[in-house]
């Protein structure tokens, strides 16, 4: 009989190479209530890593389980009048399949970048993200802003760029509406319960100095469960849910000209704020719950080992797909994957003090 630490690590395997039909059936993206002690028993179990096969990776298609779209691919849908949050222009479309679909958009909007962006990198690493789609989306019912006007209408509205958004699959556990779990309680896995190592929480720590991920507060990650269960989960599983304030710097009240896709900031913002004693440069955002975390030696060289399997062709992939001179014109592709260059080697060079 395979132990709970065996079935979520193979669950978590297949979701991430994207073959999700065996658990679809028991899989939901919608969210119930646990009680505090049931989450933290969770978090204590809970993976944030699986392994990829890096390489081989398509950055620039993306995950293709069945739900995805062609990179610029144009998409047609049914206007669903939906309460929205947060503070970027978004909307609710129905697909020809029936599903619901987040959509974001405005050429103005930097989460439609770096969302793209920052869910390519996590996912080809092995990190568990939802998958995002760059697109153009032709919406019947919308007016020409939903965000600002969400009133139905007659006929159709075009939106480029745009981003559809694809939860990951899996029974979002919370203990209220958009509890999430917040960073200091990473430390809480346990590995002899089950839990992932220090490597792999180290490494996304890491990774997110590397993203520069801003707005970091707890609804911005997610426990989900693999298994489809929300009592006697085997296989939980946390990970970033909202990752659009990234590729640029972080800042305390996440000023998205700042902290999304902004090549100047994203340069000048070192990995590195206290080089001697291993602690990542991540300004604190007003919201978030990671500054300035120390890396471990551990999560230092198994980002590493990931981030170096990278391809030159997949790195430009990931920002081509991202759309990047699109958002920062006086830009090239070459320049950001440089400087992703310069940053990954700033990782991969250094040591940590155990």
């Amino acid at each position: 009989m395979p132990s709970s630490t065996t079935v979520c690590r193979v669950l978590f395997s297949v979701i991430m190479c994207g073959v999700t039909t065996a658990v679809a059936s028991v899989a939901s993206s919608t969210a119930d209530y646990v009680s505090g002690d049931a989450r933290r028993d969770l978090i204590r179990r809970a993976q944030v890593w699986s392994p990829t096969v890096i390489p081989t990776v398509d950055i620039r298609i993306g995950p293709q389980d069945g739900r995805g779209f062609q990179p610029e691919e144009t998409v047609s849908c049914t206007y669903v009048r939906r309460a929205q949050s947060g503070n970027s222009p978004k909307f609710h479309c129905r697909l020809d399949d029936a599903s619901v679909v987040k959509v974001k958009y405005g050429p103005d909007n930097a989460e439609v970048y770096a969302e793209v962006m920052a869910t390519r990198l996590l996912w080809a690493l092995g990190f568990a993200a939802d998958a995002q789609y760059p697109v153009t989306v032709v919406c019947n019912g919308c007016t020409a802003d939903p965000w600002m006007r969400p009133e139905t209408r007659k006929g159709a509205g075009n939106f480029y760029p745009a981003m559809i958004e694809r939860p990951f699959v899996g029974a979002v556990i919370e203990t209220r509406e958009d509890s999430g779990w917040s960073w200091p309680e990473l430390d809480l896995v346990d590995e002899e319960e089950g839990g992932a190592p220090i490597a792999h929480r180290d490494a996304l720590k890491l990774l997110a100095v590397l993203m520069q991920h801003s707005d970091n507060k707890p609804e911005q990650q997610r426990i989900v469960c693999l298994d489809g269960k929300r009592t006697d989960c085997a296989s939980p599983v946390l990970y970033l849910h909202d990752v659009g304030l990234t590729f640029g710097e972080a800042n305390r009240f996440n000023r998205r000209s700042i902290g999304g896709v902004n090549l100047q900031k994203w340069s000048a913002a070192g990995i590195w704020k206290d080089r001697e004693r291993c602690i990542g440069n991540l300004k604190k955002s007003a919201t978030g719950t990671l500054t300035n975390p120390r890396i471990s030696e551990a999560g230092r060289a198994f980002l590493a080992s990931l981030l170096v399997q990278l391809t030159d062709q997949q790195l430009r992939d990931l920002f081509d797909v991202g759309r990047v001179v699109l958002r920062e014109p006086n830009t090239s592709i070459d320049d950001w994957v440089q400087t992703f260059k310069r940053k990954r080697d700033d990782i991969v060079n250094h040591r940590c003090r155990s």
